[in-house]
C-alpha cells in the first residue's frame, strides 16, 4: 500500500510512502516567481503527483494537515496558505486520491512532536535514516513533514 502526506502551503511538500520497502519520495511544492512573489504552480502540481503515482503507485490515502490562518498571518499571507491548500485538495480530487484531513495537534501529539520544526526533521530521520539527505537543510522541514504525515496515514489505517 502506498500512502501520501501533504504539507501544505508554498514552502511544504508532499511525500509518498511505501512502509513495507520503507521507500519514500518527496518533492517541494512547485512555485513560481511573479513579481518577486511566490505563486503555486498548479499545473507543475498535478504534474508532479501525477509522476509520483507513475513512480510509486495510487496512494490508498492522501493525509493533508488541516491548516487554518495563524492570528499573527497577514491577509494576503493567508489568503495564499489557503488557495495552495485548496488546490492541493482539488488536484488529489482530479486524480481520485482519497484524502484525509488531520489536524498539526493529533498527529505530531502521535509523533511526539512539538511545532518544533527541526524536531520533525530529526524524526523523520529516524525513521527512514536512508532518506534523511531529502530534509537534512533547515528549509527543508516541510518535506519532513510530508513524509511523517504519510507514516502516520500508514499508521492510522493500517
Amino acid at each position: 500500500m502506498i500512502y501520501m502526506g501533504i504539507d501544505p502551503g508554498l514552502h511544504g511538500a508532499v511525500a509518498f510512502l511505501d512502509p513495507a520497502t520503507k521507500a519514500v519520495g518527496v518533492f517541494d511544492m512547485p512555485i513560481f516567481d511573479v513579481k518577486g512573489k511566490s505563486r503555486l504552480d498548479m499545473s507543475g502540481l498535478h504534474n508532479a503527483l501525477s509522476d509520483g503515482i507513475a513512480l510509486h503507485g495510487h496512494p490508498t490515502i492522501a493525509l493533508v494537515e488541516d491548516v487554518h490562518a495563524m492570528p499573527a498571518q497577514g491577509v494576503t499571507s493567508s489568503f495564499s496558505f489557503g488557495f495552495v491548500t485548496g488546490a492541493a485538495h482539488m488536484a488529489l480530487a482530479a486524480l481520485q486520491i482519497p484524502m484525509r484531513l488531520v489536524a498539526p495537534g493529533a498527529w505530531k501529539r502521535v509523533m511526539g512532536l512539538s511545532a518544533d520544526k527541526d524536531a520533525s526533521r530529526m524524526r523523520a530521520s529516524q525513521l527512514y535514516p536512508q532518506h534523511a539527505a531529502l530534509w537534512s537543510r533547515k528549509k527543508d522541514d516541510g518535506r519532513a513533514e510530508a513524509v511523517l504525515l504519510a507514516h502516520y496515514a500508514a499508521r492510522i489505517t493500517a
